[in-house]
C-alpha cells in the first residue's frame, strides 16, 4: 500500500509540473505576441506620424510647417542612426555603448517633440514665434549629436570591412602562389636532366633505373613452359646430354 501510495504522489507531482511548465509555456507565448503586436503597432504609427508630418511640412505655410518639419528631421535622424548602430553591434560589440547614449539622446527627443506637438496646438501666434527659435536649436543639438554617431559608426564598419578585405587578398594570393607550386617543378626539370646524362653511362645503367620491379604474371619474359611448370626441366636437359655424345662403336671406324 505504501508502495502504490509513493507512486500515485509521484504521478500527481510529474502531472503538476508538466500543467505548471505548459502555464509558464502559455505566459511567455502571450507575452511574446504581445510584445510583437505592440512593436507592429508602434511601427506602425510611427510610419503614419512621419507621413503626416512629411505632408505638413509641404502643405502648411508658417509656423505650422516649421514645427512639422523639425519633428521629421528629430525623427529621421534618431531613426537612422538607431539601425547603423542595431546593424553593427552583432560584429562590434564597442557599438552597444553607442546605442546606450542613442537611447538617452531618444529620451531628449521624445521630450522635445511633445514640447513641439503642444507648440503645434498653441492659439497665440507671438508664443509660437518666440519658442520655435530655442526649440529648433534643440532639435539640432540632438541631430547633430545623432548624425555624428552614426557616421562614426559607418567610417567605423567601413574601416573593419577594409582591413578584413586587406587581410582576405593577401590570404587569396599567398594560396594562389602555392597551387602554382607545380610551375616551379616543371620549370626545375630539364636542369635535372642534363644532371643526370653529364654523370656518365655508369648513371645510365641498371644502378640508376633504381630496383628492378617483379614481373607480373602477364609479363612478356615472365612465361613458363610446360616442362617447368611440372618440373621435369632438369631431367629433360639431362636426357637431351646423353643423347649428344657419340657411341663407342662409330668412334672406333
Amino acid at each position: 500500500m505504501e508502495a502504490i501510495g509513493a507512486v500515485i504522489a509521484l504521478v500527481v507531482l510529474f502531472g503538476i509540473g508538466i500543467v505548471t511548465l505548459l502555464i509558464v509555456a502559455a505566459v511567455k507565448a502571450g507575452k511574446a505576441v504581445a510584445a510583437t503586436v505592440e512593436r507592429t503597432e508602434t511601427n506602425a504609427r510611427r510610419a503614419v506620424e512621419n507621413v503626416t508630418l512629411k505632408a505638413r511640412t509641404y502643405t502648411k505655410p508658417g509656423a505650422a510647417g516649421q514645427i512639422a518639419g523639425v519633428r521629421l528631421s528629430l525623427r529621421t535622424s534618431l531613426r537612422g542612426t538607431r539601425e547603423v548602430l542595431e546593424a553593427g553591434v552583432g560584429g562590434d560589440g564597442q557599438l552597444a555603448e553607442a546605442l546606450q547614449l542613442l537611447g538617452r539622446l531618444d529620451a531628449h527627443a521624445a521630450e522635445l517633440d511633445r514640447e513641439l506637438r503642444m507648440l503645434e496646438r498653441e492659439p497665440e501666434s507671438s508664443r509660437v514665434s518666440a519658442k520655435l527659435p530655442e526649440l529648433r536649436e534643440r532639435a539640432e543639438r540632438i541631430t547633430h549629436s545623432a548624425e555624428s554617431m552614426r557616421w562614426a559608426a559607418q567610417d567605423r564598419m567601413h574601416r573593419f570591412a577594409e582591413d578584413e578585405l586587406t587581410r582576405l587578398s593577401q590570404d587569396c594570393e599567398s594560396e594562389a602562389g602555392a597551387l602554382r607550386h607545380w610551375d616551379t617543378g616543371a620549370a626545375d626539370a630539364p636542369s635535372g636532366a642534363a644532371a643526370s646524362s653529364a654523370a656518365g653511362p655508369a648513371a645510365s645503367g641498371p644502378a640508376a633505373a633504381g630496383p628492378a620491379a617483379a614481373p607480373g604474371i602477364a609479363a612478356a619474359g615472365a612465361r613458363l613452359s610446360a616442362e617447368e611448370m611440372l618440373g621435369l626441366a632438369e631431367p629433360l636437359t639431362r636426357f637431351a646430354q646423353r643423347l649428344r655424345k657419340p657411341s663407342p662403336g662409330s668412334s672406333a671406324g
